[in-house]
């Protein structure tokens, strides 16, 4: 289409259009926000609209869609949650008022790493990363836009960047510099993630401080500047930037943390069956954001560990103050949430009342704190700022009965502005004013049903019927005629009507005017707001956890420097809780320091991955500061988790199970140290199986040779318990089992020494399938192990090389020759035989045999 042939307001969309290439650009046009050209074929498939199109009896008419300004949000939920940007522009006169095409511009741009408002809250964070490079180093920074939360580290290597991407579960990615092919698909194809450029960093003295390298500053102000570009207004709810180290927490990336169903089930995607969901008793929407940050990063400092331990102990020994304090919990409001709103500019009276029902509880929370009368909650009870002052001006400016609406008052309390009382008494007044009116035009006129009604269009007027149109006194002037009546006005109710109109639209005005001036007071709390809320989350998280302490029988764990695990009778604490703790069979281990690896032998389904998950769990609750499931722990302070649990392809990125086997453990073996927990469950079942067996021998022998981490090694490669006779730090472990006639009972209990034998077989009994194939199954397993026995698959020579004439492999598909016995047994005419001859033939067969 041509210039000449587009108008002026189409002119205006493309100009705009053509600064947001890579965004949905949402076209306010009275009640409408509009989409055009291919924004509006793209919209309209993925919002399931109408597409129409602008023109339509031109020769290319312009396709066009639309959604209704007052609920667009659900909109653009749809189009952020799949990936896409939404530019949002606005009118910016009043069309009545404008010469010519109303001024239209964008007031923000909506990313999936900048979403503020959503239809569907939530109390997880979203977290906007941005990249920087300098050399081999990565400048990584991380915000969140709602609760200013605002981080900044350095990493060494691409593989750290992308963990510590997946960990923080981010969605967009601002990036500072050209990003290879490589790691642009890695980032693209494989995480998933919308990329944003940014070239220039944002010098902010103040949010920026001095406490952070070049690169790390100019990462953070590359971030700072993408979101000053989006939003479009300043944001003074953002917090300064924190340097912070991978190691000042517990290290686990992002499959170990997905194995263990930390935060989320790794299965359904859920809360129900994780962690998370196992000790959260948070009453608040911050305390639970909280509480899944510290099940993420685990303390590695003993000395914050304990402060946690300390006042766990104390909740869980004042029952009924800690009962009061959760019922007090259960009246505080987001308030990271509302200082976002507050920095945007949106927060509305309905905010505000919120806001000063949760400052009306902060006094109540520091009482009862105050009340136990110990020590160990001075941090906490000074970190309670009460706020006095804008408690006072919000519950004596804001209306009990305000809705979220800032334009059409009755939102301002009566008593708060002199002015406005005024005008409520002229409105008051005047209601009264028109029933006198009314009562005596009733009696002067004899019209028995004379009523003053009162609309937009015709304001106040006497409504007349027809039958008593005769009856109109001659004062009376006419504004309307309906069908069976018609409406008349008088001088005095006209009078009245404009001293209401004018106290009506004033007070409204003037409302909105006292709105705006509070709402400019509270900004001024924003960052006492946010510590206030940091200080709630805290307290709520510590009753959580001593709640749950109490209700699940957990116990406080001892710390010690030695490399030493003492765990009495430990239970994994999801299981339990799912299955109920008279099924669960609790577990005890013991790895001193002489003992760094067990290796785990026994059947499927006996419990292996739950003792190992157990393990591991007790680690993250203990560093965290939580109590544990155990009759008693003592641990050391561990500085990361690597895990192998389950298999699965990685299909996006092409690789097997196999090799996503291979990567986990090769990333494990080579960032574990002395004071690592390693978790290695069947490794080397994804190849054939002498290269499977021989990968896991010489991955045990690494880690005890080189790495000396604490390991469980769950393995169904019996032939491995052998290497307990010439590697000193490992030990053999199994799950019991018992047999009796036939039918086997797994015990879940973990035993000393080796399993003696596998029950595959009996596990496929169980899932039921076929009673023929389970016993031609038996057969093949029968010819197996008799194989097995010529051919020694594991050298368990102490530093000797093995072999490198390796066994071929065995086939579970050859060809069998059949033995005489059995074709001789096949040729048997039974029925022509005695039953004597039978048992001759028997017998001679038998002796053959």
């Amino acid at each position: 289409m041509t210039v000449e042939k587009i108008s002026p307001g189409m002119q205006q969309y493309l100009d705009i259009k053509k600064d947001y290439p890579d965004a949905f650009l949402l076209f306010r046009m009275g009640d409408f926000y509009e989409l055009f050209y291919e924004d509006a074929v793209t919209a309209a498939q993925i919002l399931e609209i109408s597409l129409t199109s602008r023109n339509k009896n031109a020769e290319n008419p312009i396709p066009m869609a639309g959604v209704p300004y007052h609920s667009a949000q659900q909109y653009i939920d749809v189009l952020i949650e799949q990936g896409y940007k939404v530019a949002i522009a606005e009118q910016m006169e009043d069309p009545k008022e404008a010469k010519g095409v109303v001024k239209r511009e964008v007031v923000q741009v909506i990313t999936p790493g900048t979403v503020v408002d959503s239809t569907k809250p939530d109390s997880e964070n979203n977290f906007l990363v941005a990249l920087d490079r300098s050399g081999n180093d990565f400048g990584l920074a991380y915000m969140d836009l709602v609760t200013g939360e605002f981080q900044v580290t350095t990493l060494n290597d691409f593989s750290m960047v992308c963990g510590e991407i997946r960990n923080l579960r981010a969605r967009e990615v601002v990036l500072g510099y050209e990003l290879p092919e490589q790691e642009e698909r890695v980032f693209v194809s494989q995480m998933n993630l919308l990329l944003s450029h940014v070239e220039t960093a944002l010098d902010d003295v103040q949010l920026l401080g001095d406490q952070l390298s070049e690169l790390e500053k100019k990462t953070a102000g590359k971030l700072l500047r993408y979101v000053h570009q989006t939003q479009m207004r300043e944001l003074s709810h953002l917090k300064k930037a924190h340097h912070y180290e991978i190691c000042d927490f517990l290290q686990m990336d992002f499959a170990t943390k997905a194995s263990l169903d930390l935060t989320e089930n790794a299965r359904t995607g859920k809360k129900h069956g994780s962690l998370y969901w196992y000790l959260d008793e948070t009453k608040t929407a911050m305390g639970g954001r909280l509480l899944r940050s510290w099940i993420q990063k685990p303390l590695v400092d003993l000395k914050r560990i304990r402060e946690r331990q300390d006042i766990i102990q104390v909740f869980m020994d004042h029952f009924f103050e800690r009962s009061d304090l959760t019922d007090s919990l259960k009246g505080v409001y987001d308030i990271e949430r509302l200082a976002s709103r507050i920095s945007f500019g949106k927060i509305n009276p309905k905010d505000l009342l919120w806001l000063g029902d949760t400052l009306g509880h902060v006094p109540t929370i520091k009482s009862i704190l105050l009340g136990i009368g110990d020590p160990v909650l001075d941090v906490l009870i000074a970190r309670l700022d009460e706020l006095p002052e804008l408690h006072r001006l919000i519950t004596s400016a804001i209306a009990p009965e305000a809705s979220a609406v800032i334009t059409e008052g009755n939102i301002i309390r009566t008593g708060f502005d002199e002015q406005l009382d005024q005008y409520r008494v002229v409105l008051r007044d005047g209601t009264g004013w028109i029933a006198e009116i009314e009562a005596k035009e009733r009696e002067a006129s004899g019209i028995t049903g004379l009523k003053i009604d009162y609309n937009k269009k015709d304001g106040y007027y006497f409504h007349v019927t027809n039958s008593q149109l005769s009856h109109v006194p001659a004062h009376f002037f006419r504004k309307a005629t309906l069908k069976n009546s018609e409406r008349f006005g008088t001088e005095e109710l006209a009078r009245i009507e404009g001293d209401m109109l004018e106290a009506r639209e004033k007070s409204a005005n003037l409302e909105y005017t006292i709105f705006m001036r509070i709402r400019e007071e509270v900004g001024k709390y924003i960052q006492r707001l946010q510590q206030l809320a940091q200080a709630i989350a805290t307290v709520d998280v510590l009753q959580s956890l001593a709640s749950v302490a109490e209700s699940q029988q957990l116990n406080r764990p001892l710390f010690h420097e030695e490399r030493r695990i003492t765990i009495d009778k430990g239970r994994h604490p999801v299981v339990e809780k799912v299955m109920g703790a008279q099924s669960y069979i609790p577990n005890s281990i013991f790895m001193d320091e002489e003992r760094d690896i067990q290796l785990i032998t026994g059947p499927n389904m006996s419990g292996k991955s739950t003792y190992m998950r157990q393990l591991a769990i007790i680690v993250i609750l203990a560093q965290i500061g939580s109590y544990v499931p155990a009759q008693r722990a003592e641990l050391p302070i561990f500085d990361a988790i690597y895990t192998r649990i389950g298999a699965a392809d990685d299909l996006v990125s092409g690789q097997s199970t196999f090799m996503v086997e291979m990567m986990e453990a090769n990333h494990a073996i080579r960032k574990a140290t002395p004071q690592s927990l390693i978790l290695f469950d069947e490794l080397g079942r994804g190849t054939a199986t002498y290269d499977g067996m021989a990968l896991a021998q010489s991955i045990i022998e690494y880690i005890h040779d080189r790495t000396g981490a604490k390991t469980l090694f769950a393995t169904h490669y019996h032939e491995l318990t052998a290497l307990s006779e010439t590697l000193s730090h490992l030990e053999n472990v199994h799950i019991a089992t018992l047999e009796r006639d036939g039918q086997v009972t797994f015990l879940h209990k973990i035993e000393p020494g080796p399993a003696d034998k596998s029950y595959g077989i009996h596990v496929a009994k169980i899932a039921g399938l076929p009673e023929e194939l389970l016993e031609r199954a038996d057969a093949i397993l029968t010819k197996l192990e008799g194989q097995a026995q010529q051919v020694p698959l594991v050298d368990a020579t102490p530093k000797k090389e093995v072999s490198s004439q390796v066994a071929e492999q065995m086939s579970l598909f050859e060809e069998e020759t059949e033995n005489a016995v059995i074709t001789e047994l096949k040729n048997l005419d039974l029925y022509n035989m005695t039953p004597m001859e039978v048992m001759m033939a028997v017998a001679e067969l038998k002796k053959k045999l």
